[in-house]
Formats: C-alpha cells, sequence, structure tokens
C-alpha cells in the first residue's frame, strides 16, 4: 500500500475507534482491534491522547499485548506498563524476543521489575538474565538467540531432512552457520547454496569461512552501518573467543536506523526522541525547559556583549536596524555545516584521518561565501543609507562571522564527540552562541572603531 494510503486508512482508523470510544461503543472497538494488525494498533494506542489509552489497552486481547509493547515507543510503552499488573507484565513479555525483552525490562522501575522477574517461570529469568547481561545499545543487547546452526561435517541432505523436521525457521534467516562441538563460529551456508547445491556434499565444501562476524560489544550504530554497507539480511554475533552467541536481523537494524535519524532531528531542538506526542502537560513542559533556559543563556551572552557598545548604538542607531543580519547568517551558514558534519559522523565518512580536511574545506567555504555576501550586504546597505562606510563595516563583519561560522560547525561536533557529548544535542546551542557574539562583536566594534 503506498504510505500516502496508508496515512489515510490509518487516520480513518483512528477517527472510527475514538468515535466508538467517545460513543461508548467498546465491544465494536475491541472487534476492530482483534482485526488490525500489531504495528497498526501500537500507532493507534501512540495517536490517541493520554486518558484513551488506558481505555484502549484494556479493549486489547492479552495474547497480543506482548507483540504490541515491542512496538510501542519508549515513553508510551513506559506509561502502559505502569497501569500493569507485574503478572500481566510477566505474561505479555512471555514469547519475545531478546533484545526487544531486554527493552522492556529496562524501562521498569527497579521494584516492579523485581515483582517482575519473581512471576516469570525459570526459563524467562534465564531468558531476562540474558538479555540484560549486555550492554544497552550494543550488539549483544540487540541480538536474538533465534540461531539454527549446523556441523561443517554433514552431508547436505542430512541438513536439508533437519529442516524439514523442524518444520520452520526463525523470521529473517537467509542462512546457517556452522559451528563446531564447542560452538565456536567456522562460517556460514546460505538457503540458496543449500537448495542448489549437490545433497551428497558435505556442508564444509559449500560452507563461506571468510564470514565477517559482529563482536557482542560492538556500539548498534557500527553496527547498522556494516548491515548498510554488506546489504546484510542477517549478521552472527561472537563473543571475544569467537563462540557464537546470537544473530541481528535487517528489521532490528531498520529499527536502529530509524532510532538514529529521530534522535538527530530531535536533538537539535532539545527534545527526546522517545518523546511522547500525546504526554501530559506537565511532563513536556518540564522536557522542553531545559532547553529553553539553555537557549536563555546563550541569547543573554549575546546581550552581553551588544551591551559593550551602547555609546555606539546611541550615536549610530542605525546599527540597531542591521545588528540582527550578521548574526542570522551566520547561525544558518554554520547551522548548514554543523547538520553535513553530524550526519557524516552518522554514517561513518569523517574519521581522524581526514578532520583536517574537513575543516580545511569548510574554512574555504565560509571564506567564499563570506566574499560573495559581504559583497552583496555591502552594496544593499550602502544604497540603502547612502553610506559607503557602513557598507564597509557590515561587510567586513559579515566576512568574519561567515568565516567563523564555517570553522565552528566543523569544529564543535568533532570536539564534542572527542568529550563523549551527543553534538546533536549540544552542537546547536554551542553554534548559537560562537555566531551571535562573533557576529555582534565584529559588527559593533568594527563600527566603534571605524565610524566613531
Amino acid at each position: 500500500m503506498p504510505e500516502a494510503l496508508e496515512q489515510d486508512y490509518t487516520q480513518k482508523q483512528l477517527l472510527e475507534v475514538n468515535k466508538a470510544l467517545s460513543s461508548g461503543m467498546f465491544v465494536h472497538v475491541r472487534r476492530m482491534l482483534a482485526h488490525m494488525a500489531d504495528c497498526d494498533i501500537a500507532l493507534l494506542i501512540e495517536s490517541s491522547p493520554y486518558k484513551g489509552r488506558a481505555v484502549l489497552w484494556q479493549l486489547v486481547d492479552p495474547d497480543v499485548q506482548g507483540e504490541i509493547l515491542e512496538e510501542l515507543s519508549e515513553d508510551v510503552r513506559s506509561g502502559i506498563i505502569a497501569q500493569m499488573d507485574p503478572t500481566l507484565i510477566a505474561a505479555a513479555t512471555a514469547d519475545m524476543d531478546v533484545d526487544d525483552l531486554a527493552e522492556v525490562l529496562r524501562s521498569l522501575p527497579d521494584a516492579v521489575y523485581q515483582e517482575v522477574i519473581g512471576s516469570m517461570d525459570s526459563q524467562d529469568q534465564e531468558r531476562a538474565t540474558l538479555a540484560l547481561s549486555y550492554p544497552e545499545e550494543s550488539a549483544g543487547a540487540l541480538m536474538n538467540t533465534d540461531t539454527v546452526t549446523i556441523r561443517p561435517d554433514v552431508t547436505i541432505d542430512v541438513v536439508l531432512r533437519y529442516l524439514r523436521l523442524k518444520g520452520e525457521l526463525p523470521d529473517a534467516t537467509d542462512e546457517l552457520y556452522v559451528v563446531d562441538k564447542n560452538n565456536q563460529f567456522l562460517g556460514g551456508v546460505s538457503l540458496a547454496s543449500l537448495l542448489t547445491s549437490n545433497p551428497g556434499l558435505t556442508v564444509r565444501a559449500i560452507m563461506e569461512d571468510e564470514y565477517e562476524s559482529i563482536p557482542v560489544t560492538m556500539d548498534e550504530s557500527e553496527v547498522a552501518q556494516l548491515f548498510e554497507r554488506h546489504d546484510w539480511i542477517s549478521a552472527p554475533v561472537l563473543d571475544e573467543n569467537q563462540h557464537l552467541l546470537g544473530r541481528i536481523t535487517i528489521d532490528d537494524i531498520v529499527d536502529v536506523i530509524r532510532e538514529d535519524a529521530e534522535h538527530s532531528m530531535l536533538s537539535m531542538a532539545g527534545l527526546d526522541d522517545e518523546a511522547d506526542t500525546f504526554a501530559p502537560v506537565v511532563q513536556s513542559t518540564q522536557r522542553r525547559s531545559i532547553w529553553l533556559g539553555v537557549n536563555l543563556i546563550t541569547a543573554l551572552s549575546a546581550a552581553f556583549v551588544a551591551s559593550f557598545f551602547e555609546s555606539t548604538l546611541s550615536i549610530l542607531p542605525v546599527l540597531a536596524v542591521l545588528n540582527g543580519i550578521v548574526p542570522s547568517m551566520g547561525g544558518v551558514a554554520g547551522s548548514q555545516t554543523l547538520t553535513l558534519v553530524i550526519r557524516g559522523m552518522a554514517v561513518g565518512h569523517i574519521n581522524t584521518a581526514n578532520q583536517k580536511s574537513l575543516i580545511h574545506k569548510e574554512l574555504a567555504i565560509g571564506a567564499l561565501n563570506g566574499i560573495i555576501w559581504a559583497i552583496l550586504i555591502a552594496s544593499v546597505v550602502a544604497l540603502w543609507q547612502w553610506d559607503f562606510n557602513l557598507g564597509l563595516v557590515i561587510a567586513f563583519a559579515m566576512f568574519m562571522n561567515l568565516l567563523s561560522a564555517g570553522l565552528a560547525g566543523a569544529f564543535i561536533p568533532l570536539m564534542l564527540k572527542r568529550m563523549n557529548i551527543d553534538p546533536a544535542l549540544a552542537g546547536g546551542v554551542i553554534l548559537t552562541t560562537v555566531t551571535d557574539i562573533v557576529g555582534i562583536f565584529a559588527f559593533l566594534g568594527t563600527a566603534t572603531w571605524f565610524l566613531i
């Protein structure tokens, strides 16, 4: 279904469900939910006002609650789980994949977590322990343990008979992994090779032994880059001794890529990428106030610099009219560079080997842009105010600010990354401070020296 039609269909479903809920037609809503896909129910819950979610959740079939919890964003899922009894949470998570189970358990308050673990049977407790044994956002936390392994010395015919007896394969299975008796990873065999090779051959004869695998400690963003680069559908995860622990599949990587994109986009506005669109007003206000407070500090810093030139502004009031142009242009130019650099870092294009080249390039772009826009703004201001000297002043300030904006836009995210600070979250604030202060100081300082 095309994306536009799918969105229209989802909106119609939401309207119909909300209309039925407001009319008290709960039986009708339950029937509608029973015929909807898990992902659509999750979207419906996320798109519903905060107070209506509890009612919707009560109408969801308990047998599919676990699948729906997997699809929900962290904030919405936490709100739903907070209203559930621990025994119901344990039941809902019983059939979850290990990676999804870990994500749910990590979001629970400690007291609730202990109750949920206590409500699980021994097998699920073992799964929970495994799920939480790896750091969050690592390959270990992302992997599933539903691998199909075979030995190198068996024939293809034996493998095919084994698969027929097994009856089904885990989702997104494109390869079987070859291990020895100690679970040491030896290579992989694609399903296509199994089906098209001579049944009398051994697995060793057709397996790929030069096989790139994923270390269990690798960051999930690096894993996503490997999947993108190699067009993988799945990949094995190994420990430091080359023992097979599990596998990561493309559906999990799609989630990582989407979350990274949302994180970069929302972090630049100081928002949480897991933020709930329909969260309570007080909760949303608290989150946004932090960012507004930081921006207020940067604005006050710029105003403090401008206060040094009060006498200049009183003598030449026209400077107050023009004062916002230079910082604004610097902010836009710097944001362009900052966004491109953060994106390059995210996809792995920027590393220690090419950072100097990047900075030199952005300096050159800043200088060229500075010359172009300095000439343009000087011409406009000189003709507008009939003051050639004023045009020269704003031209110099424009050139200096665009040059500093290019340098800051490239240097700030690299510096923040080295300090283990998220560039998407903090880069914009620092950049705005730099371009505002440099722009105001260059313009008003030059005007004070040259015109008065």
